[in-house]
């Protein structure tokens, strides 16, 4: 069975109540468990932190075991270039998410510091990116 950790950035934990015009009404939470009954052949794990480094420390726990990532880093994305660093250092495959179109937003936004080291990039589908993702290491 593959092991997939989802891990998302800062102000994640708030989806289904931030901006809900931009981000949707349903928390992450219930999605999640959407995709583990839709995929029961995938352990399939959650990790969520507004703290930049405890999202390099999961990176640098599970980079080296698990089959994939995929991650959303929020505005660390567009900021972190110690988050890349830690994506490009560990062998597992990772997949950038985001639920916006991150280009149809402010010009801030349209920069990646992960894009360069990642497997792949989805944006602008809603909770359905992460299921895109998913399905890139499943297919």
């Amino acid at each position: 069975m593959k092991k997939i950790m989802i891990i998302n950035g800062p102000n994640l934990n708030l989806l289904g109540k931030r901006e809900p015009e931009v981000y949707g009404s349903q928390t992450f939470e219930d999605y999640l468990a959407v995709l583990q009954t839709r995929y029961p052949e995938v352990a399939l794990h959650y990790f969520q932190s507004n703290s930049e480094g405890e999202l390099i420390d999961k990176i640098h726990e599970i980079g080296f075991t698990y089959d994939g990532i995929i991650l959303n880093a929020g505005g660390y994305t567009h900021t972190s270039v110690a988050l890349a660093d830690a994506v490009k250092a560990v062998p597992t495959s990772v997949v950038e998410v985001h639920i916006s179109n991150t280009f149809a937003r402010e010009a801030f936004r349209h920069h990646s510091y992960l894009s360069p080291v990642v497997k792949g990039c989805i944006v602008g589908f809603g909770m359905k990116s992460y299921e895109l993702a998913l399905q890139s290491f499943i297919s």
